[in-house]
């Protein structure tokens, strides 16, 4: 017998048809179709042609006056045929082809009284009448949990307290579906000695976990059956809970019984039988949330414990909120984006060709300073370019700090190679930086082929950072910033945080649009040889330079430090034009290289 299982997402919906050999039938929203389904707009009046044919398969072909797609077996499809185990989609309704042919060790439908299913709103509604003593059971779940050594010992445990809850209960079993056609039971305990493996019926067993994924009774008449799954273990009813779980697994609590002498008339009416056992379904539901909730759990640390070394911090949160995969997907975002570069790199590898895999070593761990700062400071690792590193804030997750954020990180990447150059024998002793940090419009995101992907960023943004980090060895500093970010900065990171000072407006070499730059320094106490008072004459000195009184400027100049190496780059551009400013000086400065 070959039936049709309608779902609907939505409204919670199941029903059944049973399809007959030679007959067509239109399915579609009309009340007049042979198979109505109203609940779901998104199905066409009428919609597809269904019909059985030999060998049990069946045909759906999407008719001429229907909008809305087929998606079969996942394919988008016009037509197609369909095996029992099957299934295509309409809209939000899931439509599963099933051959009701008994299973081994099920009841067949004409001994099977019938089937109730069990949703979440109407065993909300139900109250214990021995809540103390489901109470009492459930108090020794987290002993349970916690407390056992081995997964085996854990199912044992499991299955016993099932017993303990569900005094109608003369069976408890923890069963998994491995394939369409394996079933395999991890766990079973039961009250009487009867000689003989207990044997769950598959039949209930798929029907819940697999077509309807919710709790599901059945009762049958006992009297007069033979069949050894109910005969041999004299049983009236079983019903079947999934336990919620990690992607791929599917578990649940399988409990068969029989009714008190009392409630023996209950046997030969599902409705009756399922009032009698709702207060055992709902204790079950219970049991299987909480078994499921710490399994996806435990699922969740061996996963993000592999992915911890491959991925960012920040992607990790994504995925450890299980939260929508678009947010993985490449996007446009307001992105602030750090380039950092460790000086001298190359004529490093030209001295110590002979020593290679030290070198090495030390880059490593140079760029180790980089990423766990920028990683502390909720970036994103972006991409590894021999001795540098990029990374971004703004994607997956925005927040209105990003850009304090990465200027924090710059700050305390600078700290820390400075740290190790005044400390003898440090490995990283005689490495410098150069940072470039730039905030604007990009495109950030997974990005790549399905065999290798890496989470990056691209856009003009991407390459003004790389740019200003190129302008740090022209303009002597450390840390140069963009226009956006001077603005942001001053506004909110605070002096005792963070200082900028004016660098100058610039042309990039191989462009053509000016930039605005700034440098990025830590504060005052961390600084003390530039005070407030130096910073503030920079700025004045760089206003005179770009208007063109070059006279003003290099007096404003020499009132800074002479270890200040930022003053180098604008006395440079004065002294090299003997203080006089050039007929077509447009206060710009174009860089002779990267």
């Amino acid at each position: 017998m070959i039936e049709l299982i309608i779902e609907n997402q939505n409204s919670r919906e199941t029903r059944r048809v049973t399809l007959e050999s030679g007959r067509t039938y239109v399915l579609g929203r009309d009340s007049e179709a042979d198979i109505p389904v109203a609940a779901d707009p998104y199905i066409s009046r009428q919609h597809v042609e269904i019909s059985l044919l030999a060998g049990d398969r069946v045909a759906v072909r999407k008719l001429e006056a229907a909008s809305g797609p087929i998606f079969l077996v996942g394919r988008q499809v016009a037509s197609g045929e369909l095996a029992p185990g099957e299934h295509f989609v309409l809209g939000g309704t899931r439509f599963t082809i099933v051959d009701e042919a008994p299973g081994p060790g099920s009841p067949s439908p004409a001994q099977t009284v019938e089937e109730v299913a069990f949703t979440p709103e109407a065993l909300a509604r139900v109250q214990y009448r021995d809540a103390d003593h489901r109470i009492e059971v459930l108090s020794h779940l987290p002993e349970i949990i916690w407390g056992t050594g081995s997964e085996g010992e854990l199912n044992m445990r499991l299955v016993n307290l099932l017993l303990a809850g569900i005094p109608q209960a003369d069976a408890a079993v923890l069963v998994e579906i491995q394939s369409a056609d394996s079933l395999m039971t991890l766990q079973w305990e039961r009250r009487r000695e009867i000689s003989g493996a207990f044997q769950p019926s598959k039949r209930l067993v798929i029907e819940a976990l697999e077509r309807r994924r919710q709790s599901v009774l059945h009762v049958w008449d006992r009297g007069g059956h033979t069949s050894e799954f109910t005969a041999t273990q004299e049983l009236d009813w079983a019903f079947c809970t999934p336990i919620p779980g990690p992607p791929g697994e599917s578990r649940g609590l399988y409990l068969a019984g029989r009714f008190d002498v009392a409630g023996s008339a209950a046997a030969g009416s599902a409705a009756a039988g399922g009032v009698q056992l709702q207060a055992d379904v709902k204790f079950a539901e219970l049991v299987a949330e909480i078994v499921g909730s710490i399994r996806k759990l435990r699922h969740l640390e061996r996963q993000q414990s592999g992915l911890r070394q491959f991925l960012p911090p920040a992607i990790l949160a994504v995925i450890g909120t299980d939260s929508d995969p678009t947010l993985l997907a490449p996007r446009e975002s307001i992105v602030t984006v750090m380039f950092c570069d460790l000086r001298g790199f190359s004529r490093r590898v030209e001295s110590a060709r002979d020593d290679l895999t030290e070198l090495l070593d030390r880059v490593s761990q140079a760029l180790g300073v980089m990423t766990r700062h920028i990683s502390a400071q909720g970036g994103v690792i972006g991409d590894f370019q021999g001795d540098a590193a990029m990374g971004f804030w703004g994607w997956p997750v925005a927040t209105d700090d990003d850009p304090l954020k990465a200027c924090r990180a710059a700050l305390a990447i600078r700290a820390e190679f400075a740290a190790a150059a005044i400390t003898p024998g440090h490995p990283l002793a005689d490495f410098r930086m150069g940072i470039g940090l730039a905030r604007g419009k990009g495109v950030a995101g997974r990005i790549g082929t399905p065999e290798h992907f890496v989470f990056t960023a691209f856009g003009p943004v991407v390459n003004l950072a790389s740019r200003l980090e190129g302008m740090t060895k022209h303009l002597h500093v450390p840390i140069v910033i963009d226009e956006n970010l001077l603005q942001i900065v001053r506004a909110g990171l605070g002096a005792k945080a963070g200082r900028t000072r004016l660098l100058g407006r610039v042309l990039p070499f191989g462009t053509e649009t000016p930039v605005i730059v700034a440098e990025l320094l830590p504060g005052e106490q961390e600084l003390p040889e530039l005070t407030g008072a130096h910073l503030a004459a920079y700025d004045v000195a760089v206003e005179h330079f770009m208007a063109g009184r070059w006279d003003e400027a290099y007096a404003s100049l020499r009132t800074l430090p002479a270890g200040d190496r930022a003053q180098d780059f604008l006395a440079g551009q004065i002294v090299s034009q003997n203080r006089q400013p050039p007929a077509d000086w447009n206060g710009v400065v174009k860089l002779p290289s990267k």
